[in-house]
């Protein structure tokens, strides 16, 4: 069954389509664990040090580009994880979402300047969407500004995630076309686009991650299906198999989804080791169907190797969200200005 099959017959409106989909992709089941392995220790940067990965990506070449916020921001590397250079120091105030295009050049969105950008594969600005520092609602303007995805025709789409809740759409050079979307939770809205993808057949994928599911449009905009219940879609891809993989940052692991929108395996849990994760982010492939997955609350960016190994089911199945519960301190900054001031002397 292709990518289609999933579009046409089970994302889909209606109480028996949206039963079934609830039942087969619950994420508090057990399911297969995914053959892969960590590889731990992966990447040498010159430094030394990398801090938050929010984003990574991979060119024609094999290299690997990680997206993290401390200086170098834009890191390239080799193959096999060796630094080679910084790109676009200066460009970027908080990273978020990077993807390489089909002519290997480097797009970024940028949550606390509110800009996309395009590279080129040495790092000098190509287009400019959206003004630095400037957070609106407008056709030209983002608020922290999540992902990007382009259709064949070379169209950009945006998802404007966190201020805006919609998808913007561009010609190639820039020019805007439409958007779509809004906050809340019916068919069409989202509470938080933070991922799109678009299919060879021309679907847009739009990872709705507060609303725990991911909906299809065409490239009108038209919402064609709507998902429901996959987890936390932080970050989605398409595997070497045509299935949408993604990030669930919410449960802390990884999770393949077959045609019919079925989680078929699932990779990894929340945690601080190896193999483990907090915040999983967004997540590539490279040519050797090795996976790459920006880590963000653990300061890495982790890469896994395929196995012929057939491990059983996944031990980890998630209940509850983690690395995200708060409330106030009850420490002595939040009392202090009950305390008597100390005696002059």
């Amino acid at each position: 069954m292709t990518v289609r099959s999933f579009v046409q017959t089970v994302l889909c409106f209606g109480l028996a389509g949206t039963a079934a989909l609830a039942e087969s992709a619950a994420p508090t089941k057990a399911v297969p664990a995914l053959p892969y392995r960590v590889v731990p220790n992966f990447f040498a940067l010159a430094n030394g040090n990398i801090a938050e990965v929010s984003g990574v990506a991979v060119n024609s070449l094999g290299h690997i580009f990680v997206f993290q916020r401390r200086k170098p921001m834009l890191c390239e590397f080799d193959h096999d994880g060796k630094y080679l250079r910084e790109l676009g120091d200066g460009l970027f105030d908080h990273p978020h979402g990077l993807r390489v295009d089909a002519q290997d050049n480097i797009w970024t969105t940028d949550d606390g300047n509110h800009l996309v950008l395009k590279l080129d594969k040495n790092g000098h600005v190509l287009l400019v969407l959206g003004r630095r520092g400037m957070a609106a609602e407008a056709d030209w303007l983002f608020n922290e500004p999540t992902d990007i995805a382009f259709d064949k025709a070379g169209n950009i789409y945006v998802s404007d995630g966190y201020g805006n809740s919609r998808v913007m759409k561009f010609d190639p050079a820039g020019r805007f076309l439409k958007s779509w979307g809004g906050y809340g939770s019916k068919p069409g809205q989202f509470d938080l686009p933070h991922s799109i993808l678009i299919d060879k057949e021309q679907r847009v994928y739009v990872a709705d991650r507060e609303n725990k599911r991911i909906e299809i449009f065409d490239t009108d905009g038209r919402c064609v299906k709507q998902g429901t219940e996959v987890g936390y879609p932080y970050g989605l891809c398409f595997g070497p198999d045509g299935h949408i993989w993604m990030a669930d940052g919410g449960y802390d692991r990884i999770v393949e989804l077959d045609e019919n929108g079925k989680i078929i395996g699932a990779l990894g849990e929340p945690g601080h080791a190896p193999g483990q994760f907090a915040w999983a982010h967004f997540l590539t492939f490279d040519a050797d169907g090795r996976l790459f997955v920006a880590d963000v609350l653990n300061w890495r960016a982790q890469v896994f190797a395929p196995t012929n190994e057939k491990p059983g089911l996944s031990s980890y199945i998630p209940t509850v969200r983690k690395f995200w519960d708060q409330k106030p301190s009850s420490g002595w900054e939040s009392h202090h200005s009950n305390a008597p001031l100390p005696k002059k002397k």
